[in-house]
């Protein structure tokens, strides 16, 4: 009977949440594994995930395959590279981040090749990354360079909040520059698409305005004027629903009233901070995160992938209190966007 391709879960820094969260996920959709509606591939440091598993979900199995191997088991592990200095929980090294890329390359290699429908990536540490000679910002431009795209994009996703990203991790100073026609146009086409491909027929869009007041007629700037409104004009005559630009402090309390299916944000934090003020949920009286929801789409490459919304948290790694939740809506993501990849045959 066709079984649907594997997902591969690169664990980002092995010294992070990465290996904790996997597992705890794992051991959450157990069921859809073991009914034969999910496959997983973890891609990434072997003995810390091991030591997660033997810690946190012992019931689960989870044995070690080869790239090349002809089948594979619905959740396995692959070895992302070669042993170097121990990893340890919480500690930032280079190793770690040598750990991360290489996951995230063999992760870009299978789904290239079609072994795997999708990419979901554990967090890394920009600064163990750099240690280890890969100078990226994140996994965005990284896997941009590896799969030779340009022009894809960011977006968040918590319930029915969608926020694509013009740009990201630049100076706000940089923004209108980077804030083009051509990136505008290319924008609002991933983002249609996206919409689409979860099943969203009408994919009504919000371009949020770049200045306050979308500038106020002028007095706070013409980038909207001058650059945003006839991209907006254009994208409307192509039959696209698209709409705006629409005042900042309105737009995502609109998308959140679901007046529209998606918004596309100017700069890194205005797209975050809404997705994040909502998916982040605080215990009123410990001040503390109970729960961490929201997924992180990258558009526009070759493949797909999907991430958690939160950083490797290498103060609570190894401690058992890591929350799984953004993984586990990260591999539901995935899981909607590969559709049913059914082109392997069970054995």
């Amino acid at each position: 009977m066709p079984v649907p391709r594997p997902l591969a879960i690169t664990m980002g820094d092995p010294a992070g949440i990465g290996p904790e969260i996997i597992v705890r996920a794992a051991a959450r959709l157990r069921p859809q594994i073991e009914a034969g509606e999910l496959r997983l591939l973890v891609i990434g440091n072997n003995k810390a995930l091991e030591q997660a598993r033997s810690q946190f979900t012992p019931e689960l199995q989870i044995p070690e395959v080869g790239e090349t191997d002809a089948v594979w088991p619905a959740l396995a592990s692959l070895q992302a590279g070669p042993e170097g200095e121990p990893i340890l929980p919480g500690q930032l090294s280079a190793d770690g981040g040598r750990f991360a890329f290489l996951a995230v390359e063999r992760g870009v290699r299978l789904a290239q090749s079609g072994r795997v429908g999708a990419i979901v990536t554990a967090p890394l540490n920009k600064e163990a990354l750099n240690k280890a000679g890969y100078h990226y910002p994140g996994h965005t431009e990284m896997l941009a360079e590896l799969t030779g795209v340009k022009g894809s994009c960011m977006m968040l996703a918590h319930g029915n909040m969608r926020v694509s990203h013009l740009t990201t991790h630049i100076a706000l100073e940089d923004v209108p520059k980077r804030v083009t026609p051509e990136r505008l146009r290319r924008v609002i086409e991933l983002t249609h698409e996206a919409l689409l491909r979860l099943g969203i027929g009408r994919a009504r869009i919000a371009l949020a305005a770049l200045n306050p007041h979308a500038g106020e007629g002028g007095l706070f700037g013409r980038h909207d004027i001058d650059v945003a409104t006839p991209i907006i004009a254009e994208a409307v005559a192509r039959g696209l629903d698209v709409v705006g630009p629409v005042p900042g402090d309105t737009v995502f309390v609109k998308l959140r009233a679901g007046q529209y299916d998606a918004v596309i944000a100017n700069y890194h934090d205005q797209g975050h901070i809404p997705v994040k003020l909502l998916g982040f949920e605080v215990d009123p009286v410990t001040g503390k995160w109970n729960d961490l929801s929201g997924v992180n789409i990258t558009l526009g490459l070759p493949i797909i992938r999907t991430s958690v919304d939160h950083g490797t948290a290498f103060d609570i790694a190894g401690k058992g209190i890591a929350n799984e939740q953004s993984l586990v809506e990260a591999i539901e993501y995935a899981s909607r966007l590969a559709g049913a990849g059914t082109t392997e045959t069970a054995a």
